[in-house]
């Protein structure tokens, strides 16, 4: 993870929350220590970046596979402490990964969107909400206000649009056998707290939840 303490001492926490006028509430929230689920709305590239200024803490992230193609990007993410997830019988290592991790203490960052391509259907999926059921894990919901207009401004303006970053109350989540009906109500529970914290600002106010 150097990229990651690199970036840190360059100073790039203070210049983000300056360049886009940031608002960052409730991080009192995120536990200071022991293992949590940071689980956020997916609108830009940019996100895992702002993500990771709600807390002092590493993030690690779970993400797709496709990115470590290229070499330049795979020493990127692997610098950051990020790992893959393989489609099919692959993600299974990536949760065993997850799960290890969590063991450890660390804190994840989890999209359960998956992508951030625009123009298309984004359901809110159930891997984070099964990944915490199997471990136990507390649940922080993080809703993303302005990622995406940051990224594709519609218009040029003096300025760079406003971002926010607004962490829900955690989720206490009870270990468990990850069934399809535990997980669903999970994920419904967490895409309800992060639409509930966007909602003033005129986001969507749910997005659909995978079968």
């Amino acid at each position: 993870m150097i990229l990651y303490d690199l970036l840190n001492r360059s100073g790039y926490r203070p210049l983000a929350r300056t360049l886009y006028r940031m608002e960052i509430a409730g991080t009192e929230r995120i536990p200071a220590s022991g293992p949590c689920i940071l689980v956020a709305n997916h609108e830009s590239i940019i996100d895992p970046w702002i993500l990771g200024l709600a807390t002092p803490r590493t993030v690690r992230y779970m993400a797709k596979a496709e990115l470590w193609r290229p070499a330049l990007v795979r020493v990127v993410m692997e610098g950051f402490g990020a790992f893959p997830v393989f489609r099919g019988s692959g993600a299974g290592v990536a949760m065993s990964r997850a799960g290890r991790l969590l063991t450890e203490g660390e804190v994840l960052g989890i999209f359960p969107q998956g992508t951030c391509i625009p123009y298309r259907r984004r359901p809110y999926m159930r891997g984070a909400a099964r990944l915490a059921l199997a471990t136990g894990t507390r649940v922080v919901p993080v809703a993303l206000v302005g990622t995406e207009q940051a990224w594709r401004p519609r218009r040029p303006k003096f300025g760079l649009p406003r971002i926010r970053v607004l962490v829900a109350r955690p989720l206490e989540v009870v270990r468990q056998r990850p069934t399809l009906v535990a997980a669903r109500e999970l994920t419904r529970r967490i895409e309800e707290a992060i639409g509930e914290l966007r909602r003033p600002y005129g986001e969507p106010k749910h997005a659909w939840i995978e079968d």
